[in-house]
């Protein structure tokens, strides 16, 4: 299939072939018929997008501030590294559409294939000839509702619960600033809810557009404050909506100046947020934000699962937004097709940008494009015709998130001898954008089909932990070496059912990356086991709706992230660990978990032990880990992978770095050398070992007491 997508370092646009996406369980596969182009959303990305280095920096101050605190914890080189790979990540453009379902996931009854849709989302309702979306993001089109006014769902559900959000009452006066797409669909919207209202813009045309369309009022922006005093008969407006855009804070104050006392401001689009305290004190006025398509935005439970709020405590949610807004279109109080001035078919996408960038001198307002329906549903697409040796590592690379540009692909770069042949990602726009900087010779949605390629002998998963059990099976059962990234799996019973599985007859390794690191090889060839080891990890705080601490998806930390830490130090003493006790912190505040601050004490097999404390909510700036050894007659610290000092026979030897090497060049060398040769980097035992350790550390937790490993 055909995709719109932008290259966020370069600026450049192109339409690219790239496979279908995957149909996952909570959602859909729809064939685009029409989507509308976001005169001003779209514009401001592309416009970013287009800026220099240094103009990026300007646009985004906070973003340099975090740059620059993170040089100083991993060092320069690292940072810029992972910085310039963020950069390079290619846009998905669009986010409102029409089209028909051709494929349905398993956890949705509430479409079938052939339905007339219409989508939402930024991410999801591309400009693409297919999209996966998911089911609340997503509503049938009534009969009486054609695809190209359906296609301007996204921006009428953002008008209506901008509307919503002023909570107009009939025949109140309400002012809208900004006659773009969404102030057009403003004004109809409130018209059709009884209201008087007044519309301003700096264009003459929306100005003459938005009176046809219903306002009782237009005026010049300038004029705006004088206007709307007459238009209230001197009493200001009872509600203010602010639709345009701007980068000071001028359409703030103006909007309090118009106000009525106890009046309404509702924000929609983006403006300056320094608020004038006094106006807005002395009338003390309602500010008020409007978020996006309505209540569920942002929140991956309602959109990415597929949790719906209950219908009598949340009556309006995007969903039902979007249901609404079709119904005024049905009704025919809202009339999408007068806003359209370009329709492009979707080859000729560009022009559309031209438009918006100024390079076609013509007015524009409502765009949209149209898509033929000879497309065909490929989820593996042949970039090349690249010779494969049979002898050769061979390698499907499934999943490509940050971590993965930005550490996985370089560092094995670095090593060579990896020959990159197949990448399977859940978006043909990351899998179009890897498989051309890589030169992968497949570029596909569907990791089946680097399973099933004779061409792949090697698989490297950095997918999701939910994801990794599955893909370590299918690995086994296919005879291919595999690399997971941490953890093996995220449930004892899948960990036993690897063990029953794997034989040894492919390299099976996790990325346990800390062990191949210089300085904690350093410190194991320094000291004689038994020995004790502090290890003190300041994580950082991870919000409770990021996926890594949902238990189906990401495990938690315990399991997804103190792996890393027990492999370290089960390395270390070259013992595997034997009992296990742990607490966490008691706390009032629920905002992350209680297991994010938790202390563990491991006791090994050959009478060594290790003290594991990982705490979430102590300060950032202080360093993220710190080990102590002790072992006889040898006392060793290491801080951060940047500096360690070894005591030994009553002499103190320093060694820093300016660079943290936190072992990832030394792990692809090991699992390429253990490729070759047929012995594992980290014995089979050790990995199951400490799997099943951090299942026996949230079992102690439950249990407030000692666990043994079996």
């Amino acid at each position: 299939m055909k995709q719109l997508i932008q290259n966020y370092k370069t600026g450049e646009l192109g339409i690219y072939e790239v496979p279908v996406p995957i149909c996952q369980k909570n959602g859909c596969i729809v064939k685009t018929k029409i989507s509308l182009v976001s005169a001003g959303t779209e514009k401001m990305i592309v416009d970013i997008a287009k800026k220099s280095l240094l103009g990026k920096a300007k646009a985004r101050p906070d973003l340099v501030k975090q740059v620059i605190d993170k040089m100083k914890k991993e060092g320069i080189k690292n940072t810029l590294e992972k910085v310039f790979t963020k950069l390079d990540t290619p846009i998905p453009l669009g986010y409102s559409l029409a089209g028909k379902v051709v494929e349905v996931g398993e956890n949705v009854n509430e479409f079938n294939i052939g339905d007339r849709v219409a989508c939402g989302g930024a991410g999801y309702a591309n400009h693409a000839e297919f999209n996966y979306v998911p089911k609340n993001l997503m509503v049938k089109i009534p009969d009486g509702v054609d695809d190209v006014d359906a296609s301007f769902v996204t921006v009428g559900a953002i008008a209506l619960q901008g509307v919503r959000r002023a909570n107009p009452l009939l025949g109140e006066k309400i002012a809208v600033m900004g006659l773009g797409l969404i102030g057009q669909l403003t004004v109809q919207i409130l018209k059709a809810n009884g209201c008087k209202v007044i519309g301003s813009d700096v264009d003459p045309d929306k100005l003459k557009l938005a009176k046809e369309l219903g306002a009782d009022e237009v005026c010049h922006a300038s004029e705006l404050i004088k206007k709307a005093k007459e238009f209230s008969n001197g009493y200001g407006v009872d509600a203010v909506i602010i639709t345009a855009s701007a980068k000071t804070n001028q359409l703030v104050y103006d909007a309090a100046d118009i106000s009525r006392m106890r009046g309404r401001v509702v924000i929609v689009g983006m403006v300056g947020m320094d608020i004038p305290r006094n106006e807005y004190y002395k009338k003390e006025l309602d500010l008020r934000l409007s978020m996006a398509y309505g209540p569920g935005r942002y929140d991956p439970n309602y959109e990415e699962k597929g949790i719906d709020y209950p219908y009598d405590l949340v009556r309006f949610t995007e969903q039902r937004n979007f249901e609404a807004f079709l119904g005024l279109i049905e009704d025919g109080n809202v009339t999408p097709k007068k806003l359209i001035t370009h329709s492009f078919d979707f080859d000729d996408a560009l022009k559309a940008y031209d438009l918006l960038e100024g390079k076609i001198q013509e007015k524009y307002l409502g765009i949209v494009l149209t898509y033929k329906d000879n497309t065909q549903e490929k989820r593996i697409i042949k970039r090349n015709e690249k010779i494969v040796k049979s002898n050769e590592i061979n390698v499907g690379l499934i999943g490509a998130g940050n971590f993965t540009k930005s550490v996985i692909l370089p560092n094995i770069q670095k090593v060579g001898g990896f020959n990159l042949i197949g990448v399977a990602t859940a978006t043909g726009v990351s899998a179009n954008s890897i498989g051309k900087k890589y030169d992968f010779k497949y570029i596909a949605t569907d990791a089946d089909e680097l399973f099933k390629n004779n061409d792949i002998n090697t698989i490297i998963v950095t997918t999701r932990h939910n994801d990794h059990y599955n893909k370590v099976i299918k690995a086994i059962e296919n005879k291919k070496h595999i690399f997971v990234e941490k953890p093996l799996c995220i449930k004892e019973e899948e960990l036993e059912d690897i063990n029953k599985k794997y034989d040894g007859s492919v390299v099976l390794q996790v990325g346990f990356n800390r062990r191949f690191s210089p300085f904690v090889k350093k410190i194991k060839e320094n000291i004689t086991t038994p020995c004790s080891i502090n290890y003190r990890i300041n994580a950082g705080i991870i919000p409770k709706d990021v996926w890594i601490q949902d238990k189906e998806i990401g495990g938690g930390r315990i399991i997804g992230e103190v792996c890393h830490f027990i492999d370290t130090c089960s390395y270390i003493t070259g013992s595997k660990v034997k009992e296990v006790v742990a607490f966490c912190i008691n706390k009032d505040d629920k905002s992350i978990p209680d297991e994010d601050n938790v202390s563990i004490l491991l006791k090994y097999e050959n009478g060594s032990t290790a003290t594991i404390t990982y705490f979430a909510y102590g300060d950032s700036s202080m360093p993220k880990e710190y080990i102590e050894v002790f072992a006889n007659g040898v006392s060793i610290t290491m801080n951060d992978f940047k500096e360690m000092i070894i005591y030994k026979n009553g002499k103190k030897e320093k060694i820093k770095s300016a660079n943290q090497d936190k072992g990832f060049v030394n792990e692809f060398k090991e699992f390429k050398e253990a490729i070759n040769s047929g012995k594992l980097a980290i014995p089979f035992e050790s990995i199951y070992n400490t799997t099943k350790t951090t299942f026996k550390i949230l079992e102690s937790l439950r249990k407030n007491g000692v666990v043994e490993i079996e």
